[in-house]
């Protein structure tokens, strides 16, 4: 992380932490598909690095993680949290994701949103305004 002028030095940080089996596998997901770095590896933990602002997605080793299945089923793993990114073109993006190991569900609640599955199984959104 670079030195850029005061972000480093603010005190109101926050952040999702996202349980995974291989949190290199998941991070570098994440970090290719939004144009992150990642800020801190070590053994069971990668945090990254967003670029802007004072958030920050980590990935942590899980070694009983379950994975959730979308749409939610009686009895099975739910998803517990997703996330949402706004994107300037849908189809594009949602073919970049598929391309980095992202896997597109059946079941799409709305026309200017896809959800899909990153690695590990997390439902997360792709949408346009």
């Amino acid at each position: 992380m670079s030195e850029e002028s005061g972000r480093w030095s603010r005190s109101d940080w926050w952040g999702v932490v996202l349980d995974a089996p291989d949190p290199g596998v998941l991070a570098r997901f994440y970090a290719e598909l939004r144009g992150w770095t990642i800020w801190r590896e070590v053994p069971g933990n990668v945090v990254l690095d967003a670029g802007e602002g004072v958030a920050y997605l980590t990935v942590q080793h899980n070694p009983d993680y379950v994975r959730p299945v979308w749409p939610g089923e009686p009895g099975r793993q739910q998803m517990m949290l997703h996330l949402d990114f706004e994107v300037p073109d849908l189809a594009v993006a949602v073919a970049r994701a598929v391309e980095l190991g992202a896997e597109l569900t059946e079941s799409q609640p709305q026309e200017n949103v896809r959800v899909l599955l990153d690695p590990a199984g997390h439902p997360f959104c792709l949408y346009t305004s």
